[in-house]
């Protein structure tokens, strides 16, 4: 199956450890979205540039923005529900492959007999009354399945995704990140609202040196996970390691820290996403915030995703919704901060 058919039916297929089921005052609070590190250093500001173009297909990745700094090595990412989330009643969560046509992309079946040719393996990787991973192998995927994933001394290898699952404020289980080995793409939400037994997934992440193949992809060696911290370990193909701390989780947002060992490389970091219209998209605005310079102050730019262009010294950006969308309408807005060197 091609891997963005396989990413827009994660969004619901499986739902379970069983297969169960106004801008400036967003600007203004998501410096309080979490609590800064104790060792936090000197704040940079790091260039956003917009490689997004235009499509048809709602199930196509066609809104990249990548993050680059020669000075990084800490940032945030928070996955907050979109401002209009209290207002649900109505969650669109479909895939819609209307114009849609992946019979181009590669398949790299994966190694028999992990999956059959229709379904896909689930492993319990690890399991605690209040946190658990689950992998899932499918019969094929756009990359071969070479990562390992290691929770302490036991090793999985083979996995195509695998999804963290804490149990929520209702005490019901709730997937709230997913990690592709393969090809190095994140994907987070917070807990449910009270109101919503569910909600989406939407848009896209990759930590680490970010490089073009056949699209934007991370290279890895090797995840690990540490469940006392809640901590991910990355270790990239190419040699260096970054870190990926769930920091908090809660039901208005998921905050991710992320931390390389020594300065991250120059591309650090991306959010991939879908934008067809305004009513039609994972992500239809960004919005940033840059930082002050000796007799220049912070200033504030807001934009279209597809119209806006390459910004400088970044210190916060946003990517999201104002008004509801017919796609994965539940699925949270992004934000990137908190960027520092040591």
């Amino acid at each position: 199956m091609p891997v963005l058919a396989v990413r827009a039916l994660s969004r619901n297929a499986f739902a379970g450890p069983a297969f169960t089921k106004p801008i400036l005052r967003l600007l203004a609070c998501c410096a309080l979205l979490a609590a800064p590190a104790a060792a936090r250093a000197e704040p940079v500001g790091v260039t956003v540039r917009n490689e997004s173009v235009a499509a048809t297909c709602a199930e196509t990745d066609n809104v990249t923005l990548t993050f680059a700094s020669d000075t990084v090595s800490r940032f945030r990412i928070v996955a907050r529900h979109p401002a209009y989330a209290g207002m649900m009643r109505v969650d669109r969560t479909e895939p819609d492959f209307d114009t849609c046509d992946f019979s181009g992309d590669p398949a790299v079946p994966a190694a028999a007999p992990a999956a059959t040719a229709t379904a896909p393996k689930r492993i319990t990787i690890y399991e605690t009354p209040d946190l658990w991973l689950t992998g899932f192998i499918f019969p094929s995927f756009w990359r071969a399945a070479t990562v390992p994933f290691r929770v302490g001394t036991e090793v999985t290898h083979g996995l195509h995704m695998v999804q963290l699952w804490v149990r929520g404020e209702n005490q019901q289980p709730e997937e709230v990140l997913v990690v592709y080995p393969p090809d190095g793409y994140w994907r987070a939400r917070p807990l449910s609202p009270a109101h919503l037994s569910s909600t989406a997934y939407g848009s896209s992440f990759l930590l680490g040196p970010v490089e073009q193949t056949e699209r934007p992809l991370v290279r890895l060696k090797e995840i690990g996970f540490a469940p006392q911290t809640r901590t991910f370990t990355l270790s990239f193909a190419d040699g260096g390691k970054a870190r990926l701390k769930v920091a908090g989780v809660d039901r208005d947002a998921l905050t991710l820290e992320a931390e390389f060992d020594g300065t991250a490389p120059r591309t650090f970091a991306a959010l991939r996403s879908m934008y067809v219209t305004e009513g039609n998209a994972d992500v239809a605005r960004v919005s940033w915030r840059t930082l002050p310079k000796t007799g220049t102050p912070a200033t504030i730019g807001e934009a279209p995703v597809l119209s806006f262009t390459d910004a400088g010294n970044v210190a916060m950006l946003w990517a999201g919704r104002l008004v509801p969308s017919r796609h994965n309408t539940s699925a949270p807005d992004y934000i990137f901060d908190g960027f520092a060197s040591r």
